[in-house]
């Protein structure tokens, strides 16, 4: 399974989390979250980051101005729409982009079944809650194009492997405090997703 950490606020954590393996790191560009960074902030991370290594930049309630012009000033490749965005916002991106799921119920997690996208427990606030969904909604589906998200930490991110999803995504499940990753936690996390 591919891993993605999220919630990266400093150079420190992107790096242990590069070394202890993960495929990608969230950036989130929403200022009502905790683990907000800047385009300018995240700039300072991603160019001294070694190539090979996803780049994403989180968006909520943005329009496509903004998403185009955030990431290219950050230096990110792929957009995290976290929002119920209209299909003209699409058309007008410029940078790759994958859709959010807030799943507030077992149909939910069957949206958008034909292109990869990232299925998290729905709750108020956006991203990062420590929220689990219900696991059981992705028995006898095809989870190959799913990354996983919501209450995943190192411990049962094993339990996962039998679904076949083609990643998982962390923020607070790893983390000391907002935005401050645990490296071990991370290693572990890691670790246990790619077993």
């Amino acid at each position: 399974m591919r891993c993605k950490i999220c919630g990266i606020t400093s150079y420190e954590d992107a790096m242990a989390a590069i070394e202890a393996g993960a495929d990608a790191l969230g950036f989130v560009f929403y200022e009502a979250s905790p683990r907000y960074i800047s385009p300018r902030e995240a700039k300072e991370i991603i160019k001294r980051l070694p190539p090979f290594v996803e780049k994403v930049a989180l968006f909520v309630n943005s329009d496509a101005q903004i998403i185009n012009s955030y990431c290219q000033e950050a230096g990110a490749t792929l957009a995290q729409i976290h929002f119920g965005a209209p299909d003209e916002l699409y058309e007008q991106l410029f940078v790759p982009y994958i859709k959010v799921v807030r799943a507030k119920e077992a149909k939910d997690v069957l949206k958008f079944s034909d292109e990869y996208r990232l299925v998290d427990a729905y709750c108020e606030s956006y991203g990062g809650s420590g929220e689990r969904l219900n696991i059981d909604w992705f028995e006898n589906i095809d989870c190959s194009k799913i990354i996983l998200a919501g209450g995943l930490t190192p411990e049962n991110v094993l339990a996962l492997k039998k679904y076949g999803f083609y990643g998982v995504d962390v923020s607070s499940g790893v983390e000391l405090s907002y935005g401050k990753k645990d490296a071990l936690k991370v290693k572990e996390f890691i670790k246990n997703a790619k077993k």
